[in-house]
């Protein structure tokens, strides 16, 4: 199955070749190991909408009771597919890397990784860790390092910024402009 990445529809005013600049020119999705809380993947996929990311998959049932009490205030449920599945590592997009952020002995430094073109960033529930059988079978195992275990959706945010920063982004007063919301007009 393949995905495209749909953070055009997000804000049409921006250019295309910009929002594909961003997202590192590669498909970039997320994988959730069972997520309690339905605030968490709606600040999840706030993030897949501002940092281009083209799906959610998440596995479990809780966030499937959850979903209708979401905080999705920007409606990224309606853009960005938020798909229930049984097995992470079955749905993980052709030729992207597998990439589990935990907090794992032996894990990549998150300032020292080199993020893939491609990858499929696989999240753990915010009350346990990522399985070992999953963590076995991905290409890399990358760690945030923070004085405390930090929440889920925070996680996931760092983790997309970190890939933005890392990339050739575009830095306009046009970007600016298309990413505040209407009751922002500030300018130097």
């Amino acid at each position: 199955m393949k995905y495209v990445n749909n953070i055009d529809a997000v804000n049409p005013q921006q250019a295309r070749t910009e929002f594909k600049r961003w997202a590192g020119h590669g498909l970039v999705s997320i994988g959730l190991v069972n997520p309690k809380s339905a605030t968490n993947v709606a600040s999840i996929l706030r993030a897949c909408g501002c940092y281009g990311a083209s799906a959610v998959f998440y596995t479990g049932q809780r966030f499937g009771y959850a979903k209708e009490f979401n905080a999705d205030t920007k409606r990224m449920r309606h853009i960005i597919p938020t798909i229930g599945v049984d097995d992470l590592l079955a749905i993980a997009p052709k030729g992207a890397s597998k990439v589990v952020i935990e907090l794992v002995e032996g894990a990549i430094p998150l300032p020292e990784f080199v993020h893939p073109v491609s990858a499929f960033y696989i999240f753990g529930p915010e009350d346990a860790s990522v399985p070992e059988s999953i963590i076995a079978a991905c290409d890399h195992v990358v760690y945030i390092p923070t004085r405390n275990s930090m929440n889920l959706a925070a996680t996931a945010n760092v983790v997309l910024y970190d890939r933005m920063a890392k990339s050739d982004y575009a830095a306009s007063d046009e970007l600016i402009k298309n990413s505040r919301d209407n009751n922002n007009g500030l300018a130097l």
